[in-house]
């Protein structure tokens, strides 16, 4: 199978400082917690390290190592940061063929600090990944069985309808993980592409993001997931969605984006599980226990491994098992890609009698 990776490349700087030299405040009354820095005074650090990183990169890594040939359609700037990218790209048997290279814009870079729960706070610099033209879409890119997009911004998220388009006029199954900026700023262009979009894959904090503009549509609240008596709900079943003052039910949510045209809804909510809505079914897989080290990358990981199990025609249960797997394994590395699995790493434990705990509504 032959795949494409659109998205960003970065490079991160990760320091890991222990929980007692920088505080954190947690909000009573919210979902959110900060790291408090002290001005003019150097913190002490575990460690601090260097890895590649980027949704694009990632995406392509995990692809790689599950056996995919993989190429990635990244955009760099001609400095150091760049030379590091591609020898990793080198490194992991991915085609650099689609690596281009921005004259006026240095690569992108992230300083990540992480602490106490090690849900790192993340600086970004994102440099040549907001330059992405259509002039860099080269047709023979698309010619590909899978085309993952990862999250884009500023000019590269204008690109998003055409790399769909090129895509479908390829016949490729098409797999979108779009950021929180593309889809507040650029939602109806997001929405439009839906018809296109084989799988969507969005965390909570993205969801809650396309509430208002799905409420207008299709109307506040909606359905609830039936539950056995004295059953005890996933956080994202008894939650829903919300956003500005509105609220959907996660059923209501699920229907409105497969009326919209998504052919596979994917959901995830870090330690609280992941969600999968396709045919009329909603199933939930929560996630496994892990030893953090680092929750960057998480993410790519379940989405990148989900693709790829389904593009290779796996069911939809091994998909998502195999996704929670690498998922697991890469937060138990401060970095995106150092616990990556390989396919039959995965495929061996699938086999090796885990309880996943699935659960599964019909919607």
């Amino acid at each position: 199978m032959k795949a494409l990776t659109v998205g960003s490349a970065m490079i991160d700087t990760i320091a890991i400082i222990e929980s007692d030299r920088i505080e954190r405040m947690s909000m009573l009354n919210a979902e959110t917690s900060f790291l408090l820095l002290e001005e003019g005074r150097k913190t002490e650090a575990l460690e601090i390290s260097t890895h590649c990183g980027g949704g694009g990169v990632n995406a392509a890594v995990a692809m790689a190592r599950l056996g995919v040939d993989v190429a990635a359609l990244v955009k760099l700037g001609r400095d150091a940061r760049a030379e590091l990218i591609l020898a990793r790209l080198t490194d992991e048997g991915i085609s650099p063929l689609w690596a281009i290279r921005d004259a006026h814009a240095p690569t992108g870079a992230s300083v990540l600090i992480s602490s106490h729960e090690r849900n790192a706070a993340v600086f970004t610099f994102r440099g040549a990944n907001t330059h992405l033209a259509p002039e860099d879409l080269d047709d023979e890119a698309f010619a590909v069985d899978l085309v993952y997009v990862s999250g884009l911004s500023n000019e590269s998220a204008d690109c998003f309808p055409a790399i769909i388009d090129k895509a479908k006029a390829h016949g490729a199954l098409v797999a979108g993980n779009p950021g929180v900026r593309q889809l507040s700023a650029r939602g109806s262009a997001f929405q439009e592409s839906l018809t296109q979009i084989d799988i969507l894959a969005i965390n909570r904090r993205e969801a809650d993001s396309l509430v208002a503009s799905l409420v207008a549509k299709f109307g506040e609240c909606g359905p609830a997931l039936p539950l056995n008596a004295g059953e005890t709900p996933p956080a994202l079943v008894a939650r829903g969605l919300v956003s500005g003052g509105f609220e959907m039910t996660l059923a209501a949510f699920f229907g409105a984006l497969r009326k919209l045209g998504a052919r596979y809804v994917v959901i995830t909510d870090g330690r609280s599980g992941a969600f999968l809505c396709n045919k009329g079914h909603i199933i939930f897989c929560p996630a496994l226990d892990a030893e953090v080290a680092g929750t960057a990358g998480a993410g790519d990981a379940f989405v990148a491994t989900f693709a790829a199990f389904i593009a290779l025609g796996r069911p939809n249960e091994v998909a998502l098992e195999a996704a929670a797997l690498n998922a697991a394994s890469v937060v138990a590395h401060v970095d995106t890609q150092t616990g990556l699995m390989t396919r039959e790493a995965i495929e061996k434990r699938i086999g090796g009698g885990i309880d996943f705990h699935l659960r599964r509504w019909a919607l």
